[in-house]
């Protein structure tokens, strides 16, 4: 009898292992395709070529980043495979890149494909395809329309949100201002366009002197400089990516001409921009942040700063400290090694975007103090908020308050 008793026991306690072992540990780990119990592979596409070349240190850095965590363990012990691409900033190549990381390379997702017209080229795929296209790398307004689009989220702020608070300032201190705009002719550019037609509101008729667009395909926009200042505006409104925005700055040196000029925050990199440009062409410029300048000495002993010093020194020697698509690089990394560690054993495409939409108060180092991530089902803007900035002797000086400002898509 007892050896009778033992082998129902065993055999009970064996039932009540193998039900915990199905129902617990193992049942609770899901994955989708890209992800495994050793791996989560995650797609990149970057313009390491071509006129917006100088944004391709981006992925450079998120790659160093991705190898520090790796290094350090992972995520829940899982190793990231970054797999980068470059489309050169054409929106063929970036569909062509997008099904390749999709349908050949199998990723989990999609992380951080920079630009407008290359993003709005593959937004639909990725949405029928159901596979996240995740913290796009640009301000466009439309990244922030979860209804139409749920696998798409933007990251940094928008540039409507960007040029109405512009607009703004324009129209408190200098209400009776001649306003030359130069745009890039692409969504970008007329994403930011409509923000200052809308914070100018019924002003904008009468103050807006010129709108002269550009191509990226166009080697110099000097003859543009030159036909802007003919028309005697006062204030200059500089929407144009990091070539364009050096050439612009240092054409209007050369010419004399010494208007209120705003730069649009995806061209105020230091190292990319101000310096190409000239440090003395470059006074006075007006743009706005929600990054750390890496070349402010306010931040010379903040922990945030530290980090990501210590992180250039030990993963990317090579980086250019005052360049701040490397800060950009840096943070937005952060911000998806949240979002990964939240999905816990569950990597599903579905459970990505819904941690992703789950961010509340998210502070990281490289924000300003005050700005923090926050997302919803219904709120696909990360950041949403900046400071203005004026450019002074070699660095940017902060002025005014935090401001918030969000357009939905």
């Amino acid at each position: 009898m007892p050896a009778i008793h033992w082998r129902f026991g065993a055999v009970s306690a064996a039932l009540a292992i193998a039900a915990l072992t199905s129902s617990g540990a193992l049942a609770q780990k899901k994955y989708d395709t890209g992800a495994t119990d050793t791996e989560i592979k995650i797609g990149n596409i970057m313009p390491y070529s071509g006129p917006a070349s100088a944004y391709g240190v981006i992925g450079k850095t998120e790659q160093a980043y991705f190898n520090k965590i790796n290094a350090e363990g992972g995520i829940n012990g899982r190793k990231i495979t970054f797999i980068s691409y470059d489309d050169g900033y054409s929106p063929p190549k970036t569909v062509e890149q997008a099904r390749k990381l999709v349908e050949s390379d199998e990723v989990l997702f999609i992380f951080n494909p920079l630009g407008t017209p290359p993003n709005s080229a593959i937004q639909k795929y990725m949405n029928s395809k159901k596979v996240p296209q995740l913290f796009v790398a640009t301000g466009a307004t439309k990244w922030n329309d979860p209804k139409e689009f749920p696998w798409t989220m933007g990251w940094q702020p928008n540039y409507q949100s960007e040029t109405q608070i512009y607009a703004k300032y324009i129209l408190k201190n200098k209400p009776d201002a001649r306003i030359a705009v130069l745009y890039q002719n692409d969504d970008y550019g007329k994403d930011y366009l409509k923000g200052l037609k809308d914070g100018l509101g019924a002003k904008a008729a009468s103050m807006i002197v010129m709108e002269e667009s550009y191509e990226v395909s166009e080697p110099t926009i000097d003859s543009h400089i030159v036909k802007l200042k003919s028309t005697g505006a006062d204030v200059f409104m500089n929407i144009t990516t990091p070539k364009f925005a050096a050439q612009a700055i240092k054409k209007n040196a050369e010419i004399e001409w010494k208007p209120l000029h705003f730069l649009n925050n995806v061209s105020a990199s230091i190292g990319s921009v101000i310096m190409p440009a000239g440090f003395a062409a470059s006074q006075d410029i007006i743009s706005s942040a929600y990054l750390k300048d890496t070349s402010d000495p306010q931040w010379k002993n903040d922990a945030g700063m530290k980090a990501f010093d210590e992180f250039l020194t030990k993963y990317f020697p090579e980086g250019n400290r005052v360049d701040a698509s490397v800060m950009y690089g840096y943070t937005v990394a952060q911000g998806l090694v949240h979002v990964l560690k939240a999905c816990g054993d569950d990597l599903t495409r579905e459970n990505v975007m819904k941690q992703a939409a789950s961010i509340k108060d998210l502070e990281l180092g490289g924000l300003l103090p005050g700005i923090k991530v926050n997302t919803s089902a219904t709120d696909f803007a990360p950041i949403s908020q900046v400071q203005l900035e004026r450019f002074t002797g070699k660095s940017w000086v902060l002025f005014g308050e935090i401001l918030n400002g969000d357009v939905g898509g």
